[in-house]
């Protein structure tokens, strides 16, 4: 099939693209095998005051949703038999209230919780470090191994972090199954061994698993009026908690997939990280230990076209998930891994969250001091990632209507957080630059444009609207979730749409 985004103008551009420096939307685009004429097709709404940061992470999230917006329009442009790619629009004012969606959700009135009270900073007795305590577990870890009862207070955990240095509370946390990470700044981050492996890898590692045979490309039937959904069809087995895989598989659930969320019965939700994360999704529980949860994976692996993960590395290989195994029994397949530190470096196995991989890698100093350590204005590393690892996916799609081969793409915030932090990544120039977008920006007058309300099985919903925009794609999800592993384990569609 002849490439939809050639014209006669896409060698000049390229000329003149090669010519000027590179953006964050050049990278992120290049990262994703894209084709750089393609870039001209995303335009944007700039808004001063969105994201606001000693980092560029204003800048940063609009090159993440506009690459994820530009995959999805080029695989949907392909499936719908398009002349030319659909045009994508970003706009700042979407893009910062998507990048705050876990805060801006309400539910009957109710404003969520995002953090425990044992999720935060803490001076040590030489500096400064940050746990995640958000779901029991955790919690219990984190106490069990400062030698606290299980209903020790803030100011008891205060004063026993407080006698320890950071890198003990950091080994000694991790070695109990909890997480604490020590601050560091950018230059120590860089010199450790896990900075140092992160720093070379690629943004987004993708790769072909086998000779699976050309994935065969099957049209879009649309309504009048219907928009345009390049994912309808496609089925996405969802294994992903905590922010960024579930924005990944959100995302393609807006684009019309089927994904179906799969989590383990010994493992607790939290309900307003469900509320917001689940828009467009199912979801079901399933114990792989058990012989009928195995069944009904292997039934839904079946008819699968994507599985996203986003467990530490190897804490599903052992029911037999690792990419290949999966290829293996699904040739074709296309599956999204996601981790917090990479599946590589001393760190390659250990738990990791937005708000630590921040503390790890210098950001917190960044945007504070050694002294105060600061944060991002939103958890830019999860949602960036998020829109990143759904782009991957997407690219596969496309790829193999070419040239086949099962894929693995895999992700790491902390590979996101290098590109945020390093001009290794980053060119001179611009994304205003590449843009056709009004050249003045807009105002910003809060997230008010870009919320909704909606009834749901969980109550009164106040959410954020998705910020990908493509012409005649998408502005909304489908549905709301409904509760969370009430959903029957099986497939909603009919039909493949890979």
């Amino acid at each position: 099939m002849e490439r939809l985004h050639r014209d006669p103008s896409a060698m000049l551009i390229e000329y003149i693209r090669q010519s000027a420096p590179m953006t964050d939307t050049d990278t992120t685009w290049a990262a994703l095998g894209g084709d750089p004429a393609l870039v001209r097709r995303i335009s944007c709404v700039p808004r001063e005051g969105t994201l606001s940061s000693r980092l560029p992470v204003r800048e940063v999230a609009r090159a993440c949703v506009g690459a994820c917006a530009l995959a999805a329009a080029e695989w949907g442009a392909r499936r719908a038999g398009l002349p030319v790619v659909p045009e994508v629009l970003v706009d700042d004012g979407a893009v910062a209230t998507a990048f705050h969606s876990e805060r801006h959700l309400r539910l009957d009135g109710r404003e969520p919780v995002n953090f425990a009270p044992l999720s935060r900073f803490w001076r040590t007795a030489d500096g400064w470090v940050r746990t995640h305590a958000n779901y029991p577990h955790h919690r219990e870890r984190l106490l069990g191994a400062l030698g606290l009862a299980a209903e020790a207070s803030v100011e008891t955990v205060a004063a026993a972090i407080a006698e320890r240095s950071a890198a003990e509370v950091e080994d000694g946390v991790y070695a109990a199954g909890g997480l604490a990470v020590a601050l560091r700044t950018p230059g120590e981050w860089a010199a450790h061994e896990q900075g140092r492996a992160v720093a070379a890898h690629p943004l987004v590692s993708r790769e072909r698993l086998d000779e699976a045979p050309v994935r065969p490309l099957i049209p879009l039937e649309r309504l009048a009026g219907q928009p345009l959904l390049p994912a309808a069809g496609l089925r996405v087995l969802d294994l992903t908690r905590v922010i960024a895989g579930p924005v990944a598989t959100r995302t393609l659930a807006l684009l019309g997939a089927d994904v179906l969320r799969i989590d383990a019965p010994h493992l607790p939700e939290i309900p307003d990280q469900h509320a917001d994360m689940d828009f467009g999704k199912r979801s079901t529980v399933l114990d792989l230990a058990a012989p009928a949860g195995r069944r009904a994976f292997e039934e839904l692996l079946e008819q699968a076209d994507v599985v996203v993960t986003g467990y530490r590395p190897g804490a599903l290989d052992r029911w037999g998930l690792t990419p290949g195994q999966l290829a293996e029994r699904r040739p074709g397949l296309v599956v999204a891994q996601l981790s917090a530190w990479g599946a590589y470096g001393p760190w390659g196995g250990r738990r990791g969250f937005d708000s630590l991989v921040q503390v790890a890698t210098g950001i917190a100093v960044s945007e504070g001091s050694v002294e105060r350590p600061g944060a991002l204005p939103a958890q830019a590393l999860d949602h960036g990632t998020g829109y990143l690892l759904a782009a991957a996916v997407l690219r596969s799609l496309t790829e193999q209507t070419e040239e086949g081969g099962s894929r693995v793409v895999r992700l790491a915030l902390a590979r996101t957080a290098a590109w945020l932090t390093h001009g290794t990544d980053r060119g001179a120039g611009r994304d205003a630059a590449v843009y056709d977008g009004p050249a003045d920006g807009a105002a910003y007058g809060g997230p008010e444009p870009w919320l909704r309300e909606t009834d749901s099985a969980l109550g009164r919903l106040r959410y954020a609207l998705p910020p990908l925009r493509f012409t005649d794609g998408p502005s909304d999800w489908a549905r709301p979730p409904g509760r969370w592993g009430r959903d029957p384990a099986r497939w909603a569609t009919t039909a493949s749409g890979g």
